[in-house]
């Protein structure tokens, strides 16, 4: 598959002027190095693809990071948060239940019209698990999904899983918001204060918990590469 070039684009809503900004196959691609404030961000993805379901804004792919943070999805059982250890607390929009949101983490946010991808949010969300498990493998992690739960594993020994990747998306007119999370280095103690994504049998891993000393530049340039691979063929 030919790869078109990245051509550079102005600062938009969605980001800061300090943002590395780049459009690929037509679809906008923002790389936000600050940590990003989650209701600017809640706020800015709105916009965001208000404007892409009127033909306003093209697609859009923004890599960030938050500060610490939970949130909890239209399915998150109050009980299921136990000891926030003060860190602020969002109810969000997307699917899913609580998680963690922190530095060393790369967030996902993907802004797609699905209408141009068949209207197939069962399909979308198989995508997105192959797009992650397709990165991972780049560094030799083998990912896994699970019929019963979304998001994807690693298998450790004992038959134990743990969650390396979550998936939690809204959309609304069929254009998509929210979207991943992968855990590259961040502070896995705070995935004690919640039970993640409401499951309490298995655990929560990361790439440097697994031995890997990625960049998150790195990570970056694979998911850009694996979702050019998987989406635009």
């Amino acid at each position: 598959m030919s790869k078109t070039a990245p051509a550079k684009i102005a600062p938009g809503p969605t980001g800061s002027a300090d943002d590395s900004l780049s459009r690929i196959a037509g679809i906008d691609w923002r790389i936000s190095d600050r940590l990003v404030d989650y209701d600017a961000a809640v706020a800015a993805m709105e916009q965001r693809a208000a404007a892409i379901r009127v033909g306003e804004a093209p697609e859009l792919i923004w890599l960030l990071q938050h500060p610490p943070l939970y949130t909890g999805g239209t399915s998150a059982d109050p009980a299921d948060l136990f000891n926030p250890a003060g860190l602020p607390v969002y109810r969000s929009g997307r699917g899913g239940q609580y998680t963690y949101h922190g530095p060393g983490q790369r967030v996902v946010y993907v802004l797609l019209d699905l209408k141009k991808r068949g209207a197939d949010v069962r399909r979308f969300v198989t995508d997105l698990e192959e797009w992650i498990i397709a990165t991972l493998w780049r560094f030799n992690l083998r990912g896994v999904v699970r019929p019963d739960r979304v998001g994807v594993w690693i298998e450790r020994d004992g038959g134990r899983e743990e969650k390396i990747a979550a998936i939690g998306i809204r959309i609304r007119r069929w254009v998509s918001y929210h979207g991943l999370a992968i855990n590259l280095d961040p502070d896995l103690a705070y995935f004690d204060g919640i039970v993640p994504c409401g499951i309490h049998e298995h655990g929560v891993t990361s790439f440097a918990a697994l031995g890997l000393t990625t960049s998150m530049a790195e990570l970056d340039g694979e998911l850009q590469n694996c979702f050019l691979e998987k989406f635009n063929t």
